[in-house]
Parts: structure tokens; C-alpha cells; sequence
């Protein structure tokens, strides 16, 4: 069996596990349930579709289901928005096109910099494949750390969240955002399964952190989209920041991460106060 075929088949095992049979609107079942979630067969009533082909399809066999069976099995394992797309990129597979794209370097446009330059109080960088970092403006790199310090393999968010040494003490909320590095990671591998950067990665982190190889094996994923982290800084105390995504147009696998705080808080002081202490740094450095 394939990478694609082996990630479909863990993942849909692991996506009916986690559905309650009764929430489902299962009738009642006198037999005893030996594993947790739904049975093939059960997935299959759900989704109007035979056993065998269910099966067939978890196992990892030749087979291409239309839009509407993967939008039914979706609906039967209760998946959300990013389990849907990654069902449909891990049943779908890609062109060789796609595969040509994964593999060239990825370059952020002088206009791009230039935007993050003029977000002089808003934090904001540019994540790529992989949670690579393409690109950071001053204040980002106040607010969590100086990537472009780190040597370019360690130019990665996810890598920086678990073998940094900062995030743990960063982030209040460390496993909540950790879990979603880990999961945004997982809806890519399904994207891009031929990716061997990204592979090395994931065997990487899987070595060095039990964190990380725990919530990999689980086969959750996530898409930011937006949302908010919570930092002890240890320049400006705690702040919350709340973030949005844009996807570039010319470029769907690069997204400007942009941070706000909520006006007439204690978190925008904070990020006022963090922005002159950024600038001042900055001089001190050049002088």
C-alpha cells in the first residue's frame, strides 16, 4: 500500500472511532462493541453505501467514489470543514502538476514585504509549506521570536512550537496551540503526501517530542482560519491576540498570519508598549 492509500485508511479508522454510535442515530444494538465508534458497517449505513465497498475504500483499494459518496461518508464520520478537504485530497489524490509545485521554492513577492513593513503595530508573518516561515515583520518578531536569527532548516512554526526553546513559557495556552500545529501539519501531509521536506519533518519532531508523536498518531486535523493565542511575554506580561489568515491569491500555499489586539484592553497596552520597546531595540542593534 501507498503513503496516500496508508494515511486514508488510518485516518478514516480513526474518524469513525471517534463517533458515538447513539449520536449518530444508530438503533439500538444488543451486541457488545469491542472498539469504540462506529462499525464498517454502521459507516457504511450512514453513508448509502455497501460494506464491501467501504471497506474496500479503508482498506486502501482502487477506487475513486464520487463527490457525493465522499460528501456522505464526511457526513457519516461527522467531519467538519478541514476533515472534509482532507478526506477529499487523501481519496482524490494529485496531479503531477501539484507535485511539481511542492518541490519548487518558495519565494514571497517584494510587495509582500513591503506590506508587512507598513503592519508597523500589527505582528504579522508569512507561513508556507510546512509551516515553513517565509517571511516576519518587526513585530512578529518581538511578539514570539526572531525567525530570521534561526538557521534556514529551523525556520518552521511547528518546529519552533516543539523543540524551541521558548513556546512552552510563550504560550499559556501551549497545548492548544501546539495541537493545532500538529493538525494544520496533518491536513498538508494530506495535500501534498509526496512531500519528502515534510516527512522529514514529521519524522523529526516524532523523534524528538512525545507531545507531538501522541497528537500525530490521533489523525486530527485543522485549518487556521482565524482564532487567538494567549502569551505570558516576558517584556509586556500577558496579552491576547487574535488573528486572521489570508491566503495569497497568486500563491494558495502561502498565508499572511496577521495579529490584533481588542481596543481599550489590558492586551492593547500591552502590544503598544511592546511595539515602542521593539523599535528601540531595533536601534540599539543597528548602532
Amino acid at each position: 500500500m501507498d503513503e496516500i492509500k496508508r494515511e486514508l485508511a488510518d485516518f478514516l479508522r480513526r474518524a469513525r472511532s471517534q463517533v458515538d454510535p447513539f449520536s449518530a442515530g444508530l438503533p439500538a444494538d444488543a451486541r457488545v462493541r469491542r472498539v469504540p465508534g462506529l462499525r464498517r458497517e454502521e459507516v457504511a449505513l450512514l453513508a448509502g453505501v455497501s460494506t464491501d465497498y467501504y471497506t474496500r475504500l479503508e482498506q486502501g483499494r482502487r477506487i475513486t467514489p464520487s463527490t457525493g459518496v465522499v460528501d456522505a461518508i464526511a457526513r457519516a464520520l461527522d467531519l467538519d470543514d478541514a476533515g472534509r478537504t482532507h478526506l477529499g485530497n487523501l481519496i482524490g489524490g494529485r496531479s503531477p502538476s501539484s507535485f511539481r509545485r511542492t518541490t519548487a521554492v518558495q519565494r514571497v513577492r517584494p510587495g509582500l514585504y513591503q506590506l508587512l513593513d507598513a503592519l508597523e503595530s500589527q505582528p504579522a508573518l508569512v507561513l508556507g509549506r510546512r509551516s515553513d516561515v517565509l517571511a516576519t515583520n518587526r513585530m512578529s518578531r518581538a511578539l514570539f521570536t526572531d525567525f530570521d536569527r534561526c538557521v534556514p532548516r529551523e525556520r518552521n512554526y511547528a518546529r519552533w512550537m516543539f523543540l524551541g526553546d521558548e513556546p512552552r513559557n510563550l504560550f499559556l495556552d501551549w497545548e492548544v496551540q501546539a495541537r493545532a500545529a500538529v493538525e494544520s501539519l496533518r491536513l498538508e501531509v494530506g495535500k501534498n503526501p509526496d512531500d519528502k521536506a515534510v516527512r522529514t519533518l514529521v519524522d523529526e519532531l516524532s523523534n524528538e517530542s512525545a507531545d507531538f508523536r501522541r497528537w500525530w498518531s490521533q489523525h486530527r486535523v485543522f485549518q487556521r482560519t482565524h482564532g487567538s493565542k494567549r502569551l505570558r511575554h516576558p517584556i509586556v506580561g500577558e496579552v491576547t491576540v487574535d488573528y486572521e489568515t489570508l491566503t495569497l491569491p497568486d500563491d494558495p500555499e502561502q498565508t499572511l498570519f496577521v495579529y490584533t489586539t481588542e481596543p481599550g484592553t489590558s492586551s492593547r497596552q500591552a502590544m503598544n508598549v511592546l511595539a515602542s520597546w521593539s523599535i528601540s531595540g531595533f536601534k540599539i542593534e543597528s548602532e
